[in-house]
């Protein structure tokens, strides 16, 4: 691959790999939703859709009639199809650097002071008063735990609920370093330092297909 598709293409892989790395090095879990997982994900991608399809279907016609503004028309409809995708998905909770073992005390003493008919079936958890079904998923490499909403009927406002006395519970909760940390960003910074030295060596077969590629 030419340095600047391989840029373009790596950049923000790279990104999401050193952002994964840092939030598994922390000492304390970190909590997010669904939607802003999927979101940090779509960017993470954006690059490789780029770089692939998106050039590969880029409208000629368009191109030489509009140069680079064709680029920001078609990043836009990127982000609006992630934006939909993002919207449709179901309510999600996902904790970084935390086991279902470790997480269900605390997921239970929480859901107990929200809703007092908390009921546990297995993996499943139901809070009826809020309105929330869900079930614990995990995945054990980056020690990632989610909790994933069971059924259509489902409440925004019983989730939002959750997650915020969740995260409180959760700032005075401490784990270990997760040892597939450091992996994650060595590998990262191994990506940034082969990339850059391509792009550094080819400076002006960069800038040639940079303007190729806006059309300048």
């Amino acid at each position: 691959m030419d340095p600047l598709h391989l840029c373009i293409a790596m950049g923000p892989v790279i990104a999401y790999l050193m952002l994964l790395g840092l939030i598994n090095a922390r000492r304390r879990p970190f909590l997010t939703t669904g939607a802003r997982d999927l979101s940090a994900l779509g960017i993470g991608v954006s690059g490789l859709v780029i770089a692939g399809p998106m050039e590969l279907f880029m409208p000629e016609l368009a191109l030489n009639q509009f140069g680079a503004y064709v680029w920001l028309m078609m990043l836009a409809l990127y982000g609006l199809c992630w934006t939909l995708l993002v919207l449709l998905v179901r309510p999600r909770l996902v904790i970084y650097n935390m086991t279902i073992k470790q997480l269900r005390p605390i997921l239970s003493s929480v859901g107990s002071k929200l809703d007092p008919e908390l009921r546990w079936a297995g993996d499943s958890l139901c809070l009826p008063t809020l309105h929330v079904q869900l079930h614990l998923e995990t995945f054990t490499t980056l020690r990632c735990t989610q909790l994933v909403s069971s059924g259509p009927e489902q409440s925004c406002a019983g989730w939002r609920k959750l997650e915020i006395k969740l995260a409180e519970a959760l700032k005075t909760t401490e784990s270990t370093i997760n040892p597939y940390a450091m992996s994650l960003i060595v590998l990262a910074v191994f990506m940034a330092v082969a990339v850059t030295f391509k792009m550094a060596t080819n400076l002006e077969l960069v800038q040639y297909q940079l303007r190729e590629m806006l059309r300048l």
